[in-house]
């Protein structure tokens, strides 16, 4: 195995749909910015109320990508 440093970075997707279209939704954002995504993992997930029903999903990622050399 390679020896590797990675940086972690937190992240907040949303979305009207899910929670999985929430991350898949702040997955593709960072992706435009950032390079060699590794591993997303969810930390915590919240639905928007209005009028009691739910109008949105949010999705806080923790994200890592590697340091290149």
């Amino acid at each position: 195995m390679v020896e590797s440093v990675y940086k972690v970075i937190e992240i907040v997707g949303t979305s009207p749909e899910s929670w999985e279209r929430a991350a898949a939704v702040a997955i593709e954002r960072a992706n435009k910015s950032l390079r060699d995504l590794r591993i997303a993992e969810v930390v915590k997930q919240d639905v928007q109320i209005e009028d009691g029903k739910v109008v949105g999903y949010r999705v806080r990622l923790n994200i890592s990508f590697r340091f290149e050399d």
